[in-house]
């Protein structure tokens, strides 16, 4: 008999597009423990235990594969998960098992160290699409309300200083694509093949293996600042402040004069600060989606149409300017939230 050559990820390149195999765990979507619904695996170091479409780390898995190709990083790296549990406990609700309620984010990956800790043991390659940490939040129009005495700090949810202390979760995406049909009104079958062509057929398992029905896209995802007790967000009795507000680097980083993102991001915040120390709570869901999820290249080239037109720029004319470029005035859909 011919000798079986060594089984190599790292060195031999597989031309196949099927992923996955008995080996891999399951995942029913939705299922009422973390045990039944069983943990995202997207890892390329042990594909038989593959049970996605896509791979672990979304926008940021080509850096990793050029990491790997520099030489960098070994391909056979498993992250030390040690002392990284969240700092706060959020979950499982009841919306974690409600059949289309969470279509675009794993309520359970937060947790995966302690859920699927048996799993972990046995040589699963299981990796959080959740972390949640504290911090305090400095802005400068925080400091001004401050002075101008619209907030006033109380040492606990607002230091003297103007810190705000917040919990951050960032959040990347993970998609139920069946979910996510559902949401946008169309079929599966349609949403798979669209994805497969506009990605240029990167993930081909996405009209090859219809059993994956949970997809990890290379998007940037979101990073949701909690203002007060994060526990008390599940709370419907507990006031609520919150806005979601996508990127917009130009304004809410450099200050461009071009755009007023900033200004409303800031009234956010300090509402949300307001909010809290009136015993609520307060959320910022800040989503990577620049130029309402056109991108900065597009978002640019409508701003110089906007200067050029004719009688000036105008209100009215600011969407059909991005609409003559991208052929879409909005691509962010919160369908998604």
């Amino acid at each position: 008999m011919p000798a079986v050559p060594p089984r190599n990820p790292g060195r031999h390149i597989r031309l196949t597009s099927h992923s996955g195999a008995a080996d891999a765990l399951t995942i029913q979507w939705a299922a009422p423990t973390a045990a039944e619904r069983g943990p995202v695996i997207g890892t390329t170091t042990t594909r038989a235990h593959r049970n996605v479409i896509g791979t672990h780390s979304g926008s940021y898995s080509v850096y990793r594969a050029l990491a790997v190709a520099a030489g960098a990083l070994s391909p056979e790296h498993r992250a030390d998960l040690t002392n990284t549990a969240p700092t706060d406990v959020i979950g499982p609700y009841p919306q974690w098992f409600e059949p289309g309620a969470i279509v675009s984010l794993d309520p359970w990956g937060a947790m995966v160290a302690d859920a699927f800790s048996a799993d972990l043991a046995r040589g699963h390659d299981i990796r959080p699409t959740i972390a949640i940490t504290k911090a305090h939040v400095m802005l400068p129009e925080v400091v001004e309300a401050i002075a101008k005495g619209r907030l006033c700090p109380d040492g606990h949810v607002l230091q003297s200083s103007g810190a705000a202390l917040v919990t951050k979760a960032a959040v990347e995406p993970v998609w139920f694509l069946p979910g996510v049909a559902a949401r946008f009104g169309c079929s599966e079958t349609e949403l798979r093949r669209v994805l497969f062509e506009e990605t240029g057929g990167m993930y081909p398992e996405l009209v090859t293996r219809g059993d994956l029905e949970v997809f990890l896209p290379p998007i940037g995802g979101q990073t949701v600042y909690i203002f007060g007790e994060a526990r008390d967000l599940a709370d419907p009795e507990v006031e609520l402040t919150a806005r979601v507000h996508d990127e917009c680097n130009g304004s809410d980083v450099f200050g461009s004069d071009i755009c007023t993102c900033r200004p409303y991001l800031t009234h956010a915040i300090e509402e949300c600060i307001r909010g809290a120390q009136r015993g609520g709570v307060g959320l910022v869901a800040y989503s990577r989606k620049e130029g309402r999820a056109l991108g900065e290249v597009t978002k640019f080239l409508v701003y110089n149409a906007r200067k050029r037109q004719v009688g000036g720029d105008t209100a009215d004319q600011y969407f059909a300017r991005t609409e003559c470029v991208a052929g879409v005035q909005d691509m962010r859909f919160q369908e998604l939230m």
